[in-house]
């Protein structure tokens, strides 16, 4: 993934501060892990209602509560993929791109029923503490991109976040797509969703289906050359498939994925100037869809966007750069690079 925005020099950059005005009287009142309510229902597709409760997360923290966690907050797209494994009433609030300025569901929001959840920050740095500690936590979940950083968790206000409730982090980044999806399949489990329900298993065997079905198109293609990307106001990323889990992936089943010479500290990129946008030749552009990365219309105005080959030949796919890590939210992406390839021609 890159990262267009302030998180330009490592994947998880610098987060804006969160306020914590008023914050004593809240922390007062609101109990942590452990809370009165971590006997309620486990909610729907959920069968543990009782501890005590332990998870050796990516951190290799082994992460334990009293009772299995009922209410939990996590990042938006983490949220989603727990609610695809099962879970359903206990996720109580979530962090991160949840709805746009439209107000519909940012596509990383999944199947949430976001009318059921509170939303604590829907933007990069945004994490209301006051919001968080009302929802009396029992668990926090997100991703981990880089060693002990919680994605989405203020670096800046972690210190008043982090004692409110126990924490998982689930490594996202610098392991291939199937790592993290079966990490929080075990996370899931751990709560009590059953992984053998019928919606998890018809969704895994769509994943491996569309697995094979890119895997086959990657290798019909014969060296289509495939540039994952997103544009920002100045530069133009091109992603490296060696840090982010989906490039790896596809990498991994055979796609030619252009890997950049000169990578930005972090090593998720390349940052180049939108003159150089052309360093790399490309055959097909897989370009960052997230909200916060400029789209092909606000693109058309960049020197050097009109010129790439692949945007001259109508040859670019969206790319979700922060995948779902679920079957569900996963097999789309394959199926649809999947479809792009056999669409597209080599141009040079």
């Amino acid at each position: 993934m890159t990262n267009a925005g302030p998180a330009h020099l490592t994947r998880r950059g610098l987060l804006a501060a969160s306020g914590a005005v008023g914050l004593g009287a809240v922390l007062a009142a609101c109990g942590s892990s452990g809370s009165k309510d971590s006997s309620a229902s486990a909610g729907s597709g959920s069968g543990a209602a009782s501890g005590p409760w332990s998870f050796t997360d990516d951190r290799k923290k082994e992460v334990t509560a009293k009772a299995v966690p009922q209410r939990i907050v996590a990042f938006t797209g983490t949220a989603a993929a727990l609610h695809d494994f099962g879970l359903r009433d206990r996720i109580v609030g979530v962090f991160g791109e949840t709805k746009g300025a439209d107000g519909k569901p940012d596509p990383q929001a999944g199947n949430l029923d976001l009318g059921k959840i509170e939303i604590i920050g829907n933007a990069w740095g945004e994490f209301s503490i006051e919001k968080y500690a009302a929802l009396r936590p029992d668990l926090l979940v997100t991703h981990m991109y880089d060693a002990d950083q919680l994605w989405y968790v203020p670096e800046e206000s972690k210190d008043k976040i982090l004692p409110l409730a126990p924490q998982v982090a689930i490594t996202t980044g610098r392991v291939p797509l199937p790592e993290p999806i079966r990490r929080y399949a075990e996370l899931a489990a751990s709560l009590g969703a059953d992984l053998k329900a019928k919606e998890v298993t018809d969704a895994k065997a769509r994943f491996e289906a569309a697995a094979e079905k890119l895997r086959q198109a990657a290798k019909a293609a014969n060296g289509l050359k495939v540039l994952a990307c997103s544009g920002a106001a100045d530069i133009f990323y091109a992603s490296a498939p060696g840090m982010s889990t989906d490039l790896m992936y596809f990498k991994e089943l055979g796609v030619d994925i252009v890997v950049p010479d000169k990578l930005d500290q972090g090593g998720y990129f390349e940052s180049l100037s939108w003159e150089n946008a052309g360093k790399y030749p490309a055959d097909l552009l897989l370009l960052d869809k997230r909200s916060t990365a400029l789209q092909p219309k606000d693109l058309a105005s960049k020197p050097g966007w009109a010129q790439l080959p692949a945007v001259k030949a109508n040859q670019v796919t969206p790319w979700d750069a922060v995948p779902r890590f679920s079957y569900a939210g996963a097999a789309p992406l394959l199926e649809d690079l999947a479809k792009a390839i056999e669409s597209a021609k080599k141009l040079s």
